[in-house]
């Protein structure tokens, strides 16, 4: 059975009607599994409410790093009291994103300095609620944020884990990453014809060091690329990883399933 381990399902993409739908289609696709994540205040409540109606849906709680100019300063505070609602499975989309430009009103360096500030902040409220951390890292070029995110991580190691989601660096990035103690995770990225350096760095990846994800409703894998994505597709980002590591597509999704569980600590959230 397989895990989708990043999703958003109170996405704006995804009509609240029909979730109950997506799950269900995850399901007949064996994804038994899937974790949405908040991404600002305004979608706590509705990942929430998705996570009391399908026992399949656990929640990370967090503010995803292009939405930090609009959270409050004590958004955290606002977010902390949940932490310990069992539907809450880890804190985040937390992270860094030096992809998009600095919002109008902000400068590049002050705007990092909010991200790497709020990452800080997640990363603390994590350490308090016994829970582990999702980032986020994005550059136009280069790999800055990632190494700042890996430095803030650093300090941080001892206490939680993280998961760089969607991770597209190279095999040396991933390696450094698990050396502190944490783990990578693949989505649709790894099935694209242009991306063969991220399917190579999966391809080598120990078991019990990523996990899969969708994403969705974003980068949808081959043969969906360019389509709305959704949790179900997870299954064709791990038949794809399965081939290039000559693995069966079982064994991938029970070593990434259980990866998965001891992140998120399923059996201690809803079972």
């Amino acid at each position: 059975m397989l895990t989708d381990s990043h999703c958003h399902l109170a996405s704006h993409r995804f009509d609240p009607a029909e979730v109950p739908a997506l799950v269900d289609r995850a399901k007949q696709a064996g994804v038994n599994r899937m974790v949405s994540l908040v991404t600002g205040l305004d979608d706590l409540d509705a990942n929430l409410a998705i996570a009391a109606a399908h026992p399949e849906v656990s929640v990370c709680i967090g503010i995803h790093p292009c939405h930090v100019h609009e959270a409050p300063d004590d958004a955290i505070e606002h977010l902390r009291p949940h932490a310990a609602d069992p539907r809450v499975c880890g804190i985040g989309e937390t992270g860094l994103d030096y992809y998009h430009p600095a919002p109008e009103g902000w400068s590049e360096s002050s705007f990092r300095q909010r991200q790497r500030d709020f990452l800080e902040a997640h990363f603390r409220l994590a350490a308090e609620s016994g829970l582990n951390v999702v980032i986020h890292t994005r550059d136009s070029t280069g790999d800055a944020s990632f190494q700042d995110a890996l430095a803030i991580y650093r300090k941080h190691a001892a206490e939680v884990r993280a998961v760089f989601h969607c991770f597209i660096g190279p095999l040396a990035n991933a390696r450094e990453v698990i050396a502190l103690g944490g783990l990578v995770s693949f989505g649709g990225v790894a099935t694209f014809k242009n991306a063969t350096d991220v399917l190579s760095t999966a391809a080598a990846m120990s078991a019990g060091t990523f996990m899969l994800e969708t994403d969705s409703p974003y980068l949808a894998p081959v043969p969906f690329r360019g389509k709305r994505n959704e949790p179900s597709y997870v299954r064709h980002v791990a038949e794809h990883l399965a081939a290039a590591r000559g693995e069966s597509l079982q064994d991938l999704a029970q070593s990434t399933g259980e990866t998965a569980s001891r992140f998120f600590r399923f059996a201690s959230c809803r079972g």
